[in-house]
């Protein structure tokens, strides 16, 4: 069954278990093609913090447990009951794949119940998305995806057509945040524990070289910057110093890169979300670098479901067809091609 371009507001509900967040929104698609986000619940799983990452198998069995009560809340949040959506939107890849599929056996299950249709959505174009409901977004555009796990620059061609045109060559941008944070000892998850520590730190009480200065394209490094810490942590330097000079250089490389790129491909917008995107020094530096710069409205840079159904929203604009019961998670799950 495919969903056809509403003649009323088509309520979507949106789920996201690809890692550690177990996240359920419910997005209205109006028929002028506008989004509206009615709701976005997230529960954030704290078993985790004893590790220092994610452990898959813990993070399988808290979605299994939390997914019910985390959609109840959605539509209490949304004012709705189950009998009014219209579509399902879930989660497919890429992520922990025992994960995904709470979400996306879950999605799938409540659809065929509801006999509405089902969309199977891209993590990464979820997060591209995310910034939807803040600006009107007309391509071409970049998009800068920085979160624990990816750290991807898409060329945004026109909507649903990716050009990957950069990426991590090794630690994603978020991953290099935790790793230095729990050297420092302050905490996990690192991002906001790094942001925090900065705020009192001095951003130049370490010298670190930005990465990857001589290169003509659009990739990313974070592996030499995080053992460059590891280094200065050892030899004694504080942990709030440590926290804002490291700070401070990845902000600049992630800007740097992205501007590069926006130059040579004559784009004038960016969306940045992942939730790396929450970091103020980030969106202080993109506000001031003179691109349009676009970020997701708050509770979307992490991990959500609302996301998830605003991706859903965009194929169902977009005249795509649904998915089906053979939808499967899939760990990798490149959005485009270099």
């Amino acid at each position: 069954m495919k969903a056809e371009p509403p003649n009323e507001p088509l309520l979507i509900l949106g789920i996201d278990t690809s890692c550690d967040d177990t996240g359920v929104g419910v997005v209205a698609l109006q028929p002028g093609g506008q989004v509206e986000v009615r709701a976005n619940r997230i529960w954030s799983q704290t078993v985790h913090a004893a590790y220092g990452g994610v452990m898959p198998e813990l993070a399988s069995r808290e979605h299994v447990e939390r997914i019910d009560a985390v959609m109840q809340d959605a539509l209490e949040e949304a004012g709705i009951g189950v009998a009014d959506l219209g579509a399902v939107a879930a989660t497919s890849g890429p992520g922990l794949v025992g994960a995904l599929l709470v979400g996306l056996m879950y999605g799938k299950g409540l659809a065929q119940g509801l006999g509405i249709p089902f969309y199977a959505a891209h993590h990464l174009e979820g997060h591209i998305f995310a910034a939807a409901g803040e600006a009107e977004l007309q391509p071409p555009y970049l998009a800068l995806v920085v979160s624990g796990g990816h750290t991807h620059l898409f060329d945004v061609v026109r909507e649903g057509e990716y050009r990957l045109i950069g990426a991590t060559r090794d630690d994603a941008a978020g991953e290099a945040f935790d790793k230095i944070a729990r050297l420092s000892g302050l905490g996990y998850p690192g991002g906001p524990a790094i942001a925090e520590a900065a705020r009192r730190g001095n951003p130049k009480g370490v010298t670190f070289k930005e990465p990857m200065t001589g290169q003509s394209g659009y990739d990313f490094s974070f592996s030499g910057l995080k053992t460059a810490a590891l280094l200065a942590h050892r030899a004694g330097a504080g942990g709030e110093d440590l926290a804002a000079s490291f700070q401070a250089v990845a902000v600049k490389h992630l800007l740097k890169v992205t501007l590069r790129a926006a130059h040579d491909l004559g784009r004038r917008t960016v969306v940045v979300s992942g939730g790396v995107a929450a970091n103020q020094a980030l969106r202080e530096a993109f506000g001031a670098s003179g691109l349009r710069a676009v970020f997701p409205g708050k509770g979307l840079n992490t991990d959500n479901g609302a996301m998830i159904a605003l991706a859903g929203a965009a194929a169902i604009r977009a005249g795509r067809e649904p998915g089906g019961l053979a939808d499967g998670a899939t760990a990798y799950a490149p959005l485009a091609n270099v």
